[in-house]
């Protein structure tokens, strides 16, 4: 716990930082939840469900990769607090929502909520490394890792009681006042790190300037072999991020033979595993290279879902299930503190941003080919073999990392020229 002590207790600025993404997380999945059923309240309709899906999506597709140009650009910290003072304005429309004619409303605000957050995603993990020592850098991302799974056990459970109890108006409210509590606990960060001045130059010449930096974020994604195992790295978990998030329910009714209330219980379990394994990772993160704990988190990772996947042609207890949802939380753990801490110590203040903003947006692709092969594959194919196949794409990853580990550890992404 001495790794856990040294973070927490001795670096205020990270706390006030981990307190807030801790705070408007819980807001986000209050939302989230509360919005997934007070649409369907409204509507009846599933396909106005899935509309949720595609406005929180597309501007990760769409905006990514530009918007960590201007993250570069700007103090972090002042991304983070305007962007959370906008998030919690356009909330307020909301409050009007009464009837199904009015749900283009609920669209709108969505979409602008995850534009925004375009923007916020790239400045927070450009700042952290800036708050803890280096050898302190795993453990950060470790705790950052768990609060995410804390909030989501949290906020879904918040979202649900305040969607009931006073539909999107109380939902709105919740969620902006996480987000103005966020901007109070950000504003106390003491560290600043405000970009040199730019001098003035013509509209065609930051439009080319925007350009050459945009392209740059693109070609540092894939500048020097480790950061290209990162990229490919992404891509391959985002397919398989994508598979999960489409047959995971249907593998739990037609394979294990469960229904919404199990479903409900088994991806709430993997949230608990997380904490745990959170906690885990953070407390034994600086005693490991950052680049082994990665390989052997993704390659334990992926083990445990092959087994868990497999499990149905061997037992019809969905008690393999559960267990193996909540083990995962360690590998997983350990899996993002460690991929996210190699990032991190490729990359330059000054550029992180533009890196990962393009990341994202790659990663953002590669979960909506996942999804569309998943349901066309899963008809065609089978469920059991296409999650398998997701699976095994940790194993493979979590080796390669493995056997190039040292490079990872070494190399560093150069600054533009």
């Amino acid at each position: 716990m001495k790794d856990l002590w040294g973070v927490l207790a001795r670096q205020r600025d990270y706390r006030l930082l981990l307190s807030a993404g801790l705070i408007s997380l819980v807001g986000d999945w209050l939302l989230r939840t509360g919005l997934a059923f007070q649409v369907y309240v409204l509507t009846g309709s599933t396909l106005a469900s899935g509309g949720l899906l595609l406005a929180s999506f597309l501007p990760a597709v769409l905006l990514g990769s530009l918007a960590g140009v201007f993250v570069d650009r700007w103090s972090q910290r002042t991304t983070m607090i305007v962007t959370n003072v906008l998030n919690a304005v356009v909330l307020l429309p909301l409050i009007a929502v009464h009837s199904a004619n009015l749900i283009w409303i609920v669209y709108a605000v969505v979409l602008a909520q995850s534009c925004l957050q375009q923007f916020f995603t790239p400045a927070e993990q450009s700042l952290v490394p800036l708050l803890v020592n280096p050898d302190q850098l795993v453990t950060a991302n470790a705790l950052n890792s768990q609060i995410r799974d804390l909030a989501r056990l949290i906020g879904a459970a918040l979202g649900g009681v305040l969607a009931a109890a006073g539909g999107l108006t109380l939902l709105a409210l919740g969620d902006a006042a996480t987000f103005l509590i966020a901007v109070v606990l950000v504003a106390g960060i003491r560290h600043r790190r405000d970009r040199p001045a730019k001098d003035e130059e013509s509209a065609g010449g930051a439009i080319r300037r925007l350009k050459e930096e945009w392209t740059e974020g693109l070609r540092l994604c894939v500048a020097g072999s480790a950061m290209r195992l990162f990229f490919v790295f992404c891509l391959v978990t985002g397919v398989g991020e994508g598979v999960m998030s489409t047959l995971f329910a249907p593998f739990v009714s037609a394979e294990l033979g469960g229904d919404g209330k199990v479903y409900g219980l088994i991806v709430s379990s993997q949230a608990i595993g997380g904490i745990v394994g959170g906690l885990v990772a953070a407390a034994i993160g600086s005693r490991r290279p950052a680049a082994t704990l990665w390989g052997i988190g993704a390659l334990a990772f992926g083990l445990i879902d092959t087994a868990m996947f497999l499990s149905p042609l061997v037992s019809a207890s969905v008690i393999p299930a559960f267990v193996c949802m909540i083990v995962v939380g360690l590998p997983g753990a350990l899996t993002l503190a460690g991929m996210m801490t190699v990032f991190q110590n490729l990359t330059v203040d000054g550029t992180r941003g533009r890196i990962y903003g393009a990341v994202g947006a790659a990663e953002s692709v590669a979960v909506l080919i996942g999804i569309a092969g998943a349901g066309f594959l899963g008809d065609t194919v089978g469920i059991i073999p296409v999650l398998v196949f997701q699976g095994l794409g940790y194993v493979v990853g979590g080796a390669v990392v493995l056997s190039r580990r040292r490079a990872l550890e070494l190399r560093v992404v150069p600054q533009p020229v």
